[in-house]
């Protein structure tokens, strides 16, 4: 299990965050840290103890201190943890100074369960493709890499965005049965037609299946299911 640690002020939000980690396969809630003080005692206590954290949650504004100090204290100390930003931030040189002192993902409030459901995905993805090695090829560091970044985000068809792009690609991961345009459009709040183009485009890049759903009258209703 992936350990996580969600450092958030609000707490209304913070809550929400500790659930949303509670409900993606192979993450645990290590706990809730509300400043940049508590997130690295509890760090600094971790690696003293047995309770391990493997991740950050970690917005940049904090009551006591940005998160770019947090991660540049971590460095500092020694303390190896992955970073992913979960904040509402954007601005072009914050980007930019998070990814210099290693932050693996930046994720820009608000965002809905799927949205953050597939960045998790994504470095658990990573995670697994590191686990049990003490050296990598050239092969298995690019391998890795790739698994945090966003599928097929900058190859999109006109009008389509990346955000509903992941929100569909996690609903298929999450789901245990494929799923039909008309189902995927009701669960995400979609026109039929707009989560088809969706769907499509992950069957066209290889990331999804489908296949005929039959049983219906008519034509059979094409079903989609995530691959792999």
């Amino acid at each position: 299990m992936i350990r996580v640690l969600v450092v958030e002020d609000d707490r209304g939000t913070a809550d929400a965050h500790a659930a949303y980690v509670g409900r993606c396969e192979g993450f645990e809630l290590a706990g809730v840290a509300h400043s940049a003080t508590a997130a690295i005692r509890a760090l600094r206590d971790a690696q003293q103890g047995t309770a391990r954290i493997d991740l950050l949650l970690l917005d940049m504004n904090l009551p006591d201190g940005h998160g770019l100090q947090v991660c540049r204290e971590l460095r500092a100390a020694g303390l190896v943890v992955d970073v992913i930003a979960v904040t509402a931030v954007r601005e072009l040189d914050i980007v930019r100074e998070a990814v210099a002192v290693g932050v693996v993902q930046y994720l820009i409030k608000p965002f809905g369960f799927a949205v953050f459901a597939e960045r998790m995905r994504q470095y658990r993805a990573y995670r697994d493709e590191l686990e049990g090695a003490s050296s990598l090829t050239q092969q298995e560091v690019d391998r890795a890499i790739a698994a945090l970044r966003t599928t097929n985000a900058p190859g999109l068809a006109k009008g389509l965005s990346a955000e509903t792009l992941e929100a569909v690609s996690a609903l298929l991961a999450d789901a245990e049965a494929a799923r039909s345009a008309t189902e995927v459009a009701a669960e995400l709040g979609l026109s039929r037609v707009t989560a088809r183009r969706y769907l499509e485009h992950l069957a066209d890049s290889g990331v999804a299946d489908r296949t005929p759903r039959y049983g219906t009258r008519g034509r059979p209703e094409l079903e989609y299911r995530r691959r792999g």
